[in-house]
Parts: C-alpha cells; structure tokens; sequence
C-alpha cells in the first residue's frame, strides 16, 4: 500500500514542482553567500543571517503543498472513490498517505538543508560572515530542527487537506500557521508577546536549538518541550483527519 501512495505521489507533476521549488533554497542560499562574502571582503567582517535560516520558510511552505495535494487532489479528480474501494479501510489507507508524505518531505528536507549549509560554508571560507562561526556540531540541533520544521506542516497540510478537501482552504490555513499569526504575535502587550509567540510554528526551531526566537523575542520553552510542541502541531492535525477521514463518505 505504502508503494502504491509513493506511486500516485511522484507520477502527480505538482509534486516534482514543490521539490524543484524547495530546492530554490540552494540556488538562493549560494548567491546570498557569495553577496555577503563580498561585503565581509569590504568590511572585514559582518553578521549575516545563514541561508538554511533565512529561506527556510521556502521549502516549508513548498512541501507542505504536498502534503496537501496528496490528498485533496485525489477528491478534486473523484479519484479517492476507486481508492477506497481497493483499500476499504479508511485509516489504514491514510496511514500510507502519512508516511509516505512523512518520508518524502523529511528526505527532501535533509538534503536540500544540509546541501545549502554545506554550499554556503564553502563559499564563505575564512571570511567573517556571522553564520560559518560555528562548527557542524554546533549547528546540528538547529539543522535537525529545520527538518522537523519541514516535515511537520507538510503533514499538518494532509490533516487539513481531509478536513477541508479543499486545496486552497488547506494551503491558506497552512500559510496562516507559518506567517500570519507568528507576525502578529510579537505585537502583543508584554508578557503575551512571548508567551503566545513561543508556541508559534516558526518559532520553536530556534528554541530547539536553544537560542533566542528574533531579536524581539526570548525564548521560552526548553529545547525537549518545543521538539514536543512542534511534533504536536502534526498529532493534532492528523488525530483531526483520522476522525473526519473515517466518518466523511467519500
């Protein structure tokens, strides 16, 4: 069954278009270094933010587009009807769906991740840029992080894609999550600021690595707890779907 979502998943072009947009971040995380490479040869040095950083919210939002078509495609075609007629069992069926969409967004994220922090290193050299300040092993966590980050909305987009079976619906609930409501939080009256802000998607991944979440919020969770939280986004969404996929007809 697995090899059969893996199937529908890679023969479906929307699927190989939000890898090749997510892969942009390579692209876009070279040239930026190559730019800040000429502004510490200027100045000597600066602090730039490092790519794998900076565009992250790219490769979020592309892949999450999967997990969102891999299943509201299948109703916009009436496609999902023959599939549970080979496969009755409804959550067995979206327990495939989910680890095949787990897997190919956490692979794509891995290497387009650590393919960007291994180029913009590279381009960087010596030069004092802020980002290659670090060795590997301290940049671990947050790059382990940024997986997660990636993989987690792509879930969150299949959940929603069976609640809503709307794309649209399911892809801008997504978006609210990752943008809209973290640029409001910081906006609050203090202490509600970093409270509320703490908890948003974005900002748990440098709280897993133990760092502050921008310059106008602190961190508030412990790295372990905001593993937790950002893993309990994907549990809410998908204990949500389990539920709607069983009683919904198809």
């Amino acid at each position: 069954m697995i090899a059969s979502e893996w199937l529908k998943l890679r023969s479906v072009a929307s699927t190989h278009y939000a890898v090749g947009a997510a892969a942009l971040m390579v692209v876009l995380g070279t040239a930026w270094s190559l730019y800040v490479g000429t502004l510490a040869d200027q100045r000597g040095s600066i602090r730039a933010a490092a790519p794998e950083e900076g565009f992250l919210p790219l490769v979020q939002i592309s892949l999450a587009v999967i997990g969102v078509l891999a299943i509201t495609a299948e109703y916009g075609t009436g496609t999902i009807r023959p599939s549970l007629t080979a496969v009755p069992r409804r959550r067995t069926l979206l327990l495939a769906k989910t680890a095949v969409v787990a897997a190919t967004t956490s692979v794509t994220a891995i290497v387009v991740i650590f393919t960007t922090y291994a180029v913009s290193h590279l381009v960087a050299g010596d030069r004092a840029v802020g980002y290659n300040a670090g060795s590997l092993g301290d940049d671990l966590p947050l790059l382990l992080g940024s997986v997660l980050s990636v993989t987690v909305p792509a879930l969150v987009g299949l959940g929603l894609g069976v609640i809503t079976r709307s794309t649209a619906a399911a892809i801008g609930s997504v978006v609210g999550l990752l943008f809209v409501l973290p640029g409001i939080a910081p906006y609050l009256p203090p202490p509600w600021n970093v409270r509320v802000g703490a908890w948003m998607l974005p900002n748990l991944v440098p709280q897993i690595a133990g760092d502050r979440i921008s310059t106008r919020l602190d961190g508030l969770l412990p790295p372990a707890v905001a593993v937790a939280v950002l893993v309990g986004y994907a549990a809410i969404a998908l204990a949500a779907a389990f539920v709607a996929f069983d009683r919904k007809d198809a």
